[in-house]
């Protein structure tokens, strides 16, 4: 069995994803908070704003956490952790809090999950908007 390398989130990626989804949110006059993770897990970029609401900068690390954890967009998940949905009970059953609002996006390259871009700061389909923005500008 062979496997084909795939390249990973490298820093100047995610430094393009973080651009890419500030000017998209500036564009619409929104300030916001981005952050990029690796596959691992790892934070590779992140922007806050000074006039972007403090705790913006909290939320985008957990959207893109919790989209790179499920290998899903934040927004997919809403009704699976209602109560009765899928992962209603997954928030408390792993290490670090997650966070099932919409602006996580996992970041796949060649077919492979590779990382994850988080927007908090504006309304959650904004802040998907931005992050798909910005995943669009990186392929």
């Amino acid at each position: 069995m062979s496997t084909t390398a795939v390249t990973p989130l490298t820093t100047q990626d995610a430094e393009a994803l973080v651009t890419a989804a500030h000017h998209a949110a500036e564009a619409a006059g929104v300030t916001v908070s981005v952050t990029v993770l690796d596959a691992g897990g790892h934070l590779l970029a992140f922007r806050r704003d000074d006039r972007a609401v403090l705790i913006s900068g909290e939320t985008s690390t957990r959207k893109a956490y919790t989209a790179l954890q499920l290998n899903a967009p934040t927004a997919d998940l809403v009704d699976a952790v209602q109560p009765g949905g899928l992962f209603h009970t997954l928030p408390t059953a792993l290490d670090r809090p997650l966070l099932f609002i919409a602006g996580g996006l996992p970041v796949h390259r060649e077919g492979r999950l590779i990382g994850a871009i988080g927007v908090g700061g504006g309304a959650p389909d904004q802040d998907h908007g931005f992050a798909s923005a910005a995943v669009r500008a990186l392929a």
